[in-house]
């Protein structure tokens, strides 16, 4: 076999022989050919830059801030990525209920001297209450309280005895543990304002005195003692001293009030009948 030839034919049909030659009639080479080739050296005398200007850069241009970078979506890599604070955890609604509270202007003894108010307030309308219900302290007993409401002039003795004993006694002891306060404050209110217009009723004119047996002296200290109550709040001495009503009470107070005066006034006009204010001033 004869060699193959390492001619490579050309563009005006001539051949080459041996490495590929350039254009300008040099051979065609790379370091990689001779590992002794020696590479050209680098010209030290040339100018290197120094300044914004050398590298083409605008020297009005601002370095972007982590802030803005995170603003742009873009980090300082131009990948967006930027460094950032991860956000506080939420505080519990206890957290912030504490530090609520710890916010507000010392109290001194106003808690206590509010837990004293609903003590005696309470208490008192539990130990009639019972006195109707039980027959205890010298009471007259269920029986005997639906027949004081029978000769008072009460038209449903029974509904009647019912609603006294449910605001007195109930209302007492939701009163005394400070729960539901509005409620039972409400209902207090409620009873006693049918007292004083039982009362009143009985005879023409003011009765404000103690010495009459149906004066309402007695009952105007209970039924101002109650709306105190609603007013205030029970204060933080109760069950219901994380709710809003028990240190900050606001316009559902006066709700309250409307309707306990207006369920009051129903409770007297539809179950004994009758102008209690009769001799008072204009309603003579």
């Amino acid at each position: 076999m004869s060699e193959k030839s390492n001619d490579t034919p050309q563009a005006d049909g001539s051949s080459q022989t041996g490495p590929a030659a350039s254009s300008a009639g040099r051979p065609v080479t790379s370091p990689y050919d001779s590992p002794t080739t020696q590479m050209p050296k680098p010209d030290l005398h040339k100018d290197i830059p120094r300044t914004d200007e050398d590298l083409g850069l605008d020297p009005g241009d601002e370095v972007p801030t982590a802030s803005a970078a995170h603003i742009d979506g873009k980090g300082d890599d131009g990948h967006g990525y930027a460094a950032t604070i991860p956000p506080a955890a939420a505080a519990s609604a206890g957290a912030v209920r504490l530090q609520r509270r710890n916010r507000e202007p010392r109290r001194g003894t106003l808690d206590l001297g509010l837990f004293v108010l609903r003590l005696v307030v309470g208490y008192t309308f539990i130990y009639h209450g019972l006195q109707k219900l039980t027959g205890w302290f010298h009471g007259p007993g269920l029986d005997g309280t639906k027949t004081m409401m029978e000769s008072g002039g009460w038209d449903y003795p029974s509904l009647a005895t019912a609603l006294v004993i449910a605001g007195e006694l109930g209302g007492g002891i939701l009163l005394v543990l400070g729960l539901a306060t509005p409620l039972a404050a409400g209902a207090v209110l409620a009873t006693i304002l049918n007292a004083w217009m039982f009362k009143q009723g009985m005879v023409p004119g003011f009765q404000y005195n103690a010495s009459t047996p149906t004066g309402v002296e007695f009952d105007s200290i209970l039924v101002g003692a109650s709306l105190a109550i609603i007013l205030t709040g029970p204060g933080r001495w109760s069950f219901d001293r994380a709710r809003g009503w028990a240190t900050r009470p606001a316009w559902g107070s006066f709700t309250v009030v409307l309707l306990a005066v207006a369920a009051a006034i129903a409770t007297y006009w539809f179950l004994h009948g009758g102008n209690p204010l009769k001799g008072i001033g204009p309603f003579s």
